[in-house]
């Protein structure tokens, strides 16, 4: 039998369409103001886009901010940048582009036809909000940001709806065809990325989707994409060779087809890890935009698409500073200088990683300013192009997110090139140190044997040590070139990747053209190539620009002043602890029990924490879980010591939590990274923190702790060349050094690949094993599932459940309602408000309903007499499901 909504509850949905209504709810924030996100499908031409509405508190109108997602992601991943903008006074609006996310449609990169008239059609929606600023009648103030996909969407958007006001496109593309098809050049792998994100089947029929078994096995092929886009990547994939349509395709929906009609101010922010889109394409906006006329800003941040330090919240800062400069029209804002590229100025002693200071300059340098000659020496040298290309030279390895082009500055390269395929020419060691900031040149002449006289070749410049074998390649960046009609040799200018290096004094210039590289597709035909160069490397040095000075590493001052403090703070804690109250012997063997414990903020008048309770037993693996805002890392702090809670007690093994309780000497904990020194092996540096707590060396049990976070032979390392899981296993190795009772880790997943997030897991199961206790706050549901015996879930500062994570993931007050289809936002709500039901959230293939003196019975009949679509009703078993039921549907 079908069923059908009583037509009240129709009537009641058809108005709520009309009025715009959502699902609305509050963000919770550790700062106010609230955050309030409306979430409406919206549906345009056809195809529903997935949208979020984010507003803060206050009366009036504001300016509005379009947010736009990276390839492959969706709304959510912007979601944090919404809520702060909104924060920040602006009306923010995000979705999910066609393809993606819950939004149906197909992905046409951008195409002017859907994903920029999507944009447009999301300004009309943003003009009739009340809360929205207007410049005049239909026209919103409106600035649109985004990276990589998303920035292109801002640039397009500015290009096609003269009602943009500014933009702030980040790591993004100007001409996507010279993004994949660099001179001609297949760029492969990341052509196939990005293929391979895009057919990843979605549920339910795309509009437009070819129809028959035929078209269906194509559409298969072809997941998400459109016919074209599909046909396209498949006819080049299979060529090796971009032809003229695939480039008059993708050119046609790139910015630069509408450049010239560009003439917002414009932060453009691209990143120097990124073998993607490199810096040459935001020196293309720049050149373009500037000539519009318009105010632009031009930043190249750290890290990219090959990972590194995408510096987000620094880059968050300055575009929130250039919409208020635009779109608030704040003059008093400084909006920062013309152009930024970030320099690594050493590592940070507190987490290995690499520091960043500021290079500036008041007008943007372009990529050939300040030029120097590097002579070459080098007789003219033969190689070859192997069969199949293969195997290939290495230089970038894209999607692989491990930020090793961000190594380049602390002289770290991976790259590789295999005898008989390269030629190379060396400069002499430099007299003094050289920053290259910007694309050297060098004019080659070059010979192929193939028999059109064709050849594909790469070129690259390496930073070369004084002992002649240590070479780094800047950034991992090569470029490659497409030569015609080489038979009788041609002679012809290589342009280097845009890079910003520093060559020390005694290193020298290595200039390296090879046959294949392993990012591209090369002629499967064996060829012989001669390269001869007929010029010096031409070295663009951007004179005017103005760098910070280094900061002192940390310990040069900070050694003083932590002496100071721990001074004064044993005085305090001198005496607190007589005053502490008298231990508890019937807890003396329960690790932690919080009783009534309650911190406020600053200011008095919001709970961080209220009224929290639990306990936890030896042996237990407890997972703290709760959204942002829960009051996790609050009460952590407040069980360390490191923080006083205004009401309540914290006991471990029976004794008073107060700072500098004499029971925190059996607490280790792992909260926001550990203190190293990155000149000193990773043994040494836990030699020297035991030495610091005044205890004998034979109660560090270091050999013990080190076997169980299985650091090996890496421990004899200086920990500067520790990749960011080493880093994090040494950390727990120095919390766990005399194998502490009770093991506090904040986040020890945090930048972990999965490899390594399973080793952690491993740690903490290991630790627990031998009776000792492990509490861990963790935002990976699926992992904290699989590593915890017990569970304790927050939220807004309160305790929602607490008790085993079998007991949690399956109890009997949760149920998972099957359902025949999707039901509105109506029928959920009503749902939530049965008697009996605490909440009811949408989950896949149905709703997770949390009861509240009800039964499973009763839940039946009631759903039934509402014309719920059920088609069964059982108990759930995932974290995450029961987690989002707990608390509402917030994220964690």
């Amino acid at each position: 039998m079908r069923l059908r909504l009583p037509r009240w509850a129709a009537v009641t949905a058809v108005l709520a369409v009309l009025a715009g209504a959502g699902t609305v709810t509050a963000v919770a924030s550790d700062d106010p103001p609230p955050v309030h996100r409306a979430d409406r499908m919206l549906d345009l031409d056809g195809v529903k886009l997935d949208t979020s509405y984010f507003t803060g508190d206050g009366d009036g109108r504001r300016p509005a901010v379009l947010l736009g997602h990276g390839f492959g992601g969706s709304k959510e991943d912007v979601r944090a940048q919404a809520e702060q903008l909104a924060r920040d006074g602006y009306a923010v609006l995000t979705w999910s582009a066609r393809g993606f996310g819950a939004s149906t449609g197909q992905i046409g990169l951008n195409d002017p036809d859907h994903e920029v008239r999507d944009a447009r059609k999301l300004i009309d929606w943003l003009a009739a909000r009340p809360e929205v600023l207007l410049d005049k009648a239909g026209d919103p103030r409106v600035g649109v940001t985004g990276a990589s996909y998303g920035g292109a969407i801002s640039l397009l958007a500015a290009g096609h709806d003269s009602r943009v006001d500014a933009i702030a496109p980040q790591i993004t593309y100007w001409n996507l065809a010279d993004a994949l098809f660099p001179e001609g050049v297949f760029k492969k792998l990341w052509a196939g990325i990005f293929f391979s994100a895009g057919t990843t089947a979605q549920p339910g029929a795309q509009p437009g989707a070819p129809q028959g078994a035929a078209a269906g096995k194509a559409a298969d092929a072809c997941g998400r994409f459109t016919p074209e886009l599909c046909a396209l990547y498949q006819r080049v994939a299979v060529s090796g060779k971009p032809d003229a349509a695939a480039r008059a395709l993708l050119e046609a929906r790139s910015p630069s087809a509408v450049g010239a009609r560009i003439k917002v101010p414009a932060l453009l922010v691209q990143g120097q890890s990124d073998s993607l889109f490199t810096l040459a394409q935001s020196d293309a906006m720049a050149k373009a935009l500037t000539a519009n006329g318009a105010p632009v800003a031009v930043d190249w941040i750290s890290g990219g698409h090959d990972g590194g330090d995408r510096e987000t919240e620094r880059v968050e800062r300055r575009v929130s500073g250039w919409f208020d400069r635009w779109l608030k029209r704040d003059t008093s804002v400084d909006t920062g200088p013309a152009f930024r590229v970030s320099r690594t100025g050493g590592v940070d002693s507190t987490d290995g990683q690499a520091t960043l200071r500021a290079a500036t300059a008041d007008r943007y340098p372009g990529l050939t300013a300040g030029t120097t000659a590097v002579p070459l020496a080098g007789p003219a040298q033969t190689f070859a192009n192997p069969a199949g290309a293969a195997p290939p030279a290495v230089s970038a390895v894209p999607g692989l997110g491990s930020g090793v082009a961000g190594l380049s500055s602390l002289g770290v390269g991976i790259s590789l090139d295999f005898p008989g395929q390269h030629a190379r020419f060396d400069a002499k060691p430099q007299t003094e140190p050289l920053r290259i900031t910007g694309t050297p040149t060098v004019r080659v002449k070059v010979t192929s044997t193939a028999a059109d006289g064709s050849a594909v070749l790469f070129a690259k410049v390496y930073d070369v040590g004084p002992d002649g074998r240590q070479q780094v390649l800047p950034a991992q960046l090569v470029t490659s070139v497409r030569v015609d009609g080489a038979k009788a040799g041609k002679s012809l200018t290589l342009t280097l990747p845009a890079i910003d290096h520093e060559v020390e004094a005694g290193h020298r210039l290595r200039l390296v053209v090879a046959a294949t590289d392993l990012g591209y597709a090369s002629p499967a035909a064996p060829a012989g190539y001669t390269v001869a160069v007929e010029s010096p490397l031409t070295v663009p040095t951007a004179p005017g620009l103005d760098t910070q000075a280094a900061t002192l590493p940390w310990w040069v001052w900070g050694l003083p002043l932590l002496g100071l403090a721990a001074a004064a703070a044993l005085l305090l804690t001198a005496r607190r602890r007589t005053t502490a109250p008298a231990p508890d012997p019937e807890l003396a063997a329960v690790p932690l029990q919080i009783a009534g414990l309650s911190k406020k903020y600053k200011g008095g008048d919001r709970y961080s924490v209220r009224d929290l309770s639990f306990r936890v037993e030896q042996g237990q693996v407890l997972g703290l879980l709760g959204p942002n805002g829960a009051g996790k890392t609050t009460t952590l702090r407040m069980l360390m010591g490191l923080i006083t809670p205004d009401e309540g007690e914290i006991r471990v093994f029976g004794q008073a939590i107060r700072p500098g309780a004499p029971v925190l000497s059996r607490v280790g904990a792992f909260v926001e990274g550990a203190g190293f020194l990155p000149h000193l092996s990773g043994r040494e540096n836990l030699d020297l923190y035991w030495k610091a707590t005044g205890r004998p060396a034979e109660d560090a049990h270091v050999e013990e702790a080190l076997r169980i976070a299985n650091l090996g032979g890496a421990l004899e390392r200086a920990v500067r060349t520790y990749s960011q899981g080493m880093r994090q296993r040494l950390a727990l190795a120095q919390a766990m050094l005399g194998l502490p009772d009770l093991l506090i880790l904040d986040e020890p997943t945090n930048g972990l690949d999965p490899p390594q997030i399973r080793e952690m897991r491993e740690v903490m199961i290991r630790y627990a094993a031998g009776g000792r206790t492990v509490i861990v706050s963790s935002h990976l549901l699926a992992e904290v599932e699989q590593s915890c015996t017990h569970l304790v879930v927050m939220d807004r500062g309160q305790l929602v459940q607490a008790g085993p994570v079998a007991e949690i993931t399956g109890s009997g007050d949760t149920l998972l309602v099957s359902l025949a289809r999707e039901i509105d936002d109506a029928l959920v709500e009503k749902t939530a408000a049965l008697p009996g039901v605490a909440a009811a959230t949408r989950a896949d293939g149905g709703l997770l309903v949390r009861l509240d003196g009800t039964d499973a019975t009763a839940l039946i009949g009631e759903l039934v007499r509402l014309d719920v679509p059920l088609t069964g009703v059982g108990p759930h078993r995932r974290l995450e499901d029961a987690f989002l039921t707990l608390i509402g549907g917030g994220a964690a």
